[in-house]
């Protein structure tokens, strides 16, 4: 039950932050659902580094805000990578 709900909570971060960073045309549910999980990976050592990270085993706001905040993050990276620039 645990890989479902990461799957639909990675899902729905990816498809915000691709809608933040205007990538949400070009990107498929599937693509939604990797920016968002990997976002979440991200987020949780860039919160780390600031001493505020979230532990992955459980869930909370804070996580949340975190992987959300990695993925924008990875598509702005992203971006840069293959257009020079972010939007």
């Amino acid at each position: 039950m645990g890989i479902i709900v990461t799957l639909i909570v990675g899902g729905i971060i990816g498809w915000l932050a691709s809608i933040v960073m205007r990538t949400d045309a070009q990107q498929g549910i599937i693509l939604n659902v990797v920016v968002g999980i990997v976002g979440a990976f991200l987020g949780n050592i860039l919160g780390g580094l600031f001493g505020m990270g979230a532990s992955l085993s459980t869930f909370s706001p804070i996580g949340l805000l975190w992987a959300f905040i990695g993925a924008v993050v990875l598509l702005g990276l992203i971006n840069l990578v293959r257009r020079g620039r972010v939007r």
